[in-house]
């Protein structure tokens, strides 16, 4: 008797795995890296480490930390950048920094050159992108100094 229960669970966790496996959406693993930077434009890695630390433009180190001595207050509910540079090529940091809901719809980290699809955005701000194109280059270009 103990057999066709261990069939039936097996079968079970067998048929919620691929319910899983076929409701994932694998056009996600197209998005995960934009290979072109933005615009064709080439980043400045002084520039984005400003921007980076930059908590009214960018906001990265409200959620994030990172090798900022100066900056005594960071956040601690996203990973760390210097860990997140070394995972990331720059392609596919380009694409959570573009817009992160992407590969996490749940997350918090806003979309930083999206327009549409947005909720509860003010008036003033709707059509705008957070941080313009150079501005994303640059970031990528300084988290790629974080690489050993």
């Amino acid at each position: 008797m103990g057999v066709p229960n261990l069939i039936c669970r097996n079968f079970r966790v067998s048929s919620i795995f691929i319910g899983l496996l076929l409701s994932f959406p694998f056009n996600v693993l197209a998005q995960q890296e934009m290979t072109q930077p933005l615009e064709g434009l080439m980043g400045q890695a002084e520039r984005g480490r400003t921007l980076v630390s930059n908590k009214q433009k960018s906001l990265c180190l409200l959620c994030h930390q990172g090798p900022f001595p100066e900056d005594r207050f960071q956040g601690n509910m996203a990973p760390d950048l210097s860990l997140i540079a070394q995972r990331l090529t720059a392609a596919q940091l380009r694409g959570r920094i573009v817009d992160a809901s992407q590969f996490n719809p749940q997350t918090i980290m806003p979309s930083y050159f999206k327009t549409e699809g947005l909720t509860r955005v003010l008036q003033s701000f709707k059509g705008k992108t957070i941080l313009t194109a150079q501005e994303i280059e640059d970031v990528i270009a300084f988290l790629e100094t974080l690489k050993p």
